[in-house]
């Protein structure tokens, strides 16, 4: 069996805090040049804005940028950076809670996703953390949905990466979360919520469906007032909308969850009357320095304390600060 050569580091630095794409050349193929294989793999890019990335020097190989005749040479790598969606910015600022050579813990504003992934690329916390602390290869150790505010948590050093990952993959991190949401006085609480729950690809919306339950959460009501409840969410599992779904399910559906329990459509640009969901607190014993960790979220949930101005959608950033307009 033929053994991979080891992968070249990339030859293109980052553009706006994102990696370049690269792409192995298969070891069989009927093509003849680069040229040929990059319009047969890649159907969405039109012919000649290959020739044009070809011809500006956009295209390289491990030694520098290829000709637009470079012949295909099977088993090797090629890089490139690949125009992002035009993106909406998201206007509300991202707070580095902690920092040092090993971690990067960040409070995530509402609207901003952590990692590049479909129409979010540059408009992310990643990209924005890249290039604001001019650290290239930051990482996530976890992922905050993109509609969810609070902290979360990104590896410095490549070396470090699995250590951190692992122990979210392996449920050694405490994580609470707060939730505004309709107070119910007939629904008992505190109570552990149990239940299977499937995503399935491209459908926005989680499920809940009879079998083994793969998911569960604490719930519990802090306070309420107005008919409204302050609630402390702590997921045991991490299954996707899990709190979401889960609370919806209870009667009590997370103000502004534009999935649970419809699913409507805002527009990209539609930042007014946040999902009112917030990552409060991570806390874990380091997996590197055997020390015990507490980061903590320092913004709030503004439907709980300013109702009318969430409701109106002019609102904050969740630390007090003013969203821009126009």
């Amino acid at each position: 069996m033929r053994r991979r050569r080891p992968v070249p580091p990339s030859p293109l630095p980052q553009r706006r805090g994102i990696d370049p794409v690269r792409l192995r050349l298969p070891d069989d193929g009927p093509w003849e040049t680069v040229r040929d294989h990059l319009v047969g793999r890649l159907p969405a890019v039109a012919p000649e804005l290959i020739d044009a990335m070809l011809r500006e020097g956009g295209v390289w190989g491990a030694d520098g940028p290829l000709a637009p005749d470079a012949p295909y040479r099977p088993g090797t790598y090629v890089w490139f950076h690949r125009e992002p969606p035009r993106e909406v910015p998201v206007p509300y600022a991202l707070e580095v809670l902690y920092r040092d050579d090993t971690l990067v813990v960040a409070d995530k504003p509402h609207f901003l996703a952590t990692t590049p992934r479909g129409r979010h690329v540059t408009e992310t916390a990643l990209a924005r953390l890249r290039r604001d602390l001019g650290l290239p290869a930051l990482s996530p150790a976890h992922r905050l949905d993109r509609l969810t505010a609070g902290v979360v948590m990104f590896t410095v050093r490549p070396e470090h990466r699995a250590a951190y990952q692992n122990l979210f993959q392996d449920r050694r991190v405490r994580k609470e979360y707060e939730a505004v949401a309709p107070h119910d006085p007939r629904l008992e609480l505190p109570r552990t919520v149990r239940s299977r729950i499937v995503k399935e690809r491209g459908v926005i919306a989680a499920r809940e469906v009879p079998g083994e339950p793969d998911s569960v959460s604490r719930v519990e009501l802090l306070e309420h007032r107005g008919g409204l409840g302050r609630y402390r969410l702590v997921p045991v599992t991490g299954r996707t909308h899990q709190l979401r779904l889960h609370m919806s399910s209870l009667g009590v559906p997370i103000l502004g969850d534009p999935v649970y329990p419809e699913v409507t459509d805002p527009a990209p640009d539609d930042f007014g009357r946040p999902l009112q969901l917030l990552a409060r607190t991570l806390e874990f014993t380091d997996p590197l320095t055997g020390r015990a960790r507490v980061f903590t979220s320092r913004r709030t949930l503004e439907a709980w304390t300013s109702y009318p101005a969430w409701a109106a959608g002019g609102g904050t950033d969740g630390t007090g600060i003013a969203r821009p307009v126009g």
